[in-house]
């Protein structure tokens, strides 16, 4: 029994190599998340509703389009949670790299004019999310013609390629 106890205190965890399809996926569903909620907790801030109650949301009315626009513009990552675990590693690639650079931006425009700094930190932590969906997809594991992994530099974030 003792051995057992001291067997099992000196093994080390068991730490699972993560496919970049899945990581692609967790960090699309986590960006959706925080992009959902820091526009939920926007409406906190006094005049939003009376805003939005008026047919007016930041500088724009309140249209079909508009509202067609908002839900383009949620509907894209949202799907990404599924494409990057569907889509062939070629493709999967480099519809990553160019809707998270086109998120980038995006992303940064939303604080244009805002104090608030529970919008700063929301913009910098989808920012950060995006670098790190440009970052896995740009550095996506290689395969030689035998069909084994090459070998890539490590990064800044190996913990998170584990």
């Amino acid at each position: 029994m003792a051995e057992a106890t001291a067997d099992t205190k000196t093994r080390a965890l068991q730490d699972e190599k993560i496919n970049v399809k899945f990581k692609l996926a967790v960090l699309w569903a986590s960006f959706m998340f925080l992009y959902i909620y820091v526009d939920y907790f926007a409406l906190y801030m006094p005049g939003k509703i009376e805003d939005i109650q008026t047919g007016i949301v930041f500088e724009f009315n309140i249209t079909q389009v508009f509202l067609l626009v908002a839900l383009v513009s949620v509907s894209i990552p949202a799907l990404m949670i599924f494409i990057s675990v569907a889509l062939p590693a070629k493709v999967n690639r480099w519809v990553n790299i160019i809707i998270a650079m086109l998120y980038v931006p995006y992303s940064l425009f939303n604080l244009a004019g805002e104090t608030w700094m529970h919008m700063m930190y929301g913009a910098t932590v989808e920012v950060v999310l995006l670098a790190l969906v440009l970052w896995f997809a740009w550095k996506w594991p290689r395969t030689t013609e035998s069909g084994t992994l090459s070998s890539t530099p490590q990064s800044p974030a190996t913990t998170l390629t584990e």
